[in-house]
């Protein structure tokens, strides 16, 4: 890729963060130290000639202020959330490629950049949609059950043991078939299954969902090398 826009989901409320969450964004709590969102960029940071937005709703200020400074556009979503998909569709005139990335603001990373992997992974020529998915040993702060199934070609399948990991490459031809403010992009990923073009590659190091205070612990003894890979 020549170059590629990149979105930051950052706009939710981050309810199951609890008290942690009612003076600020979720992307603004911290994870050994640093706002989930700047990990994020960090990693956006990396790849290069890429272009980058991100959303904001809840208290958008503070978002907006944390930001300021760099080469950051912001997607205002008000008065309404737009959930993931109308998220993504109200931020097209934005995007300046199509393909995009799109990267949950919190997850936490060890390894290779994941966004990178996703880029080296990509085939245009096949795929409208590339999601990055990790298996259960290689997941942490996240009890829930798995997204999808990946077969020896790399479609996906809904039902299976690997869990979405929040960062994907994704043509955005569809969005605008969506005549609804507000969806979730399961509903871009549902038309790209029917059509065979959604794929799925396995993340090579390790994720944590902060979604709650415990993942925040899971999240920072990840970091400090307190958990390692089977494999080391």
């Amino acid at each position: 890729m020549v170059e590629i826009s990149i979105m930051v989901f950052a706009a939710g409320f981050g309810k199951r963060m609890g008290k942690l969450t009612q003076g600020r964004p979720k992307p603004l709590v911290e994870v050994c130290g640093i706002p989930l969102i700047d990990h994020g960029l960090a990693l956006v940071e990396e790849i290069d000639r890429s272009h980058v937005i991100i959303n904001a709703h809840y208290k958008y200020e503070m978002l907006q202020a944390h930001v300021s400074g760099k080469s950051i556009k912001i997607s205002y979503e008000l008065p309404d959330l737009l959930d993931t998909g109308g998220g993504l569709k109200a931020a097209l005139p934005m995007l300046k490629t199509n393909p995009v990335i799109t990267l949950n603001s919190d997850a936490i990373w060890a390894g290779t950049n994941p966004l990178q992997e996703l880029i080296d992974h990509w085939d245009s020529s096949r795929m409208d949609g590339l999601l990055l998915c990790i298996p259960p040993s290689q997941k942490y702060g996240h009890s829930g059950l798995g997204d999808f199934s990946i077969d020896e070609q790399g479609h996906l399948s809904r039902q299976g043991n690997y869990v979405y990991s929040g960062a994907q490459i994704i043509k955005t031809d569809l969005l605008m078939q969506i005549q609804d403010k507000v969806f979730s992009i399961n509903r871009l990923w549902d038309a790209l299954l029917e059509r065979n073009t959604l794929f799925g590659m396995v993340y090579s190091g390790l994720w944590c969902d902060v979604g709650t205070p415990e993942g925040i612990k899971e999240a920072e003894n990840m970091i400090l090398k307190k958990i390692k890979p089977s494999n080391v």
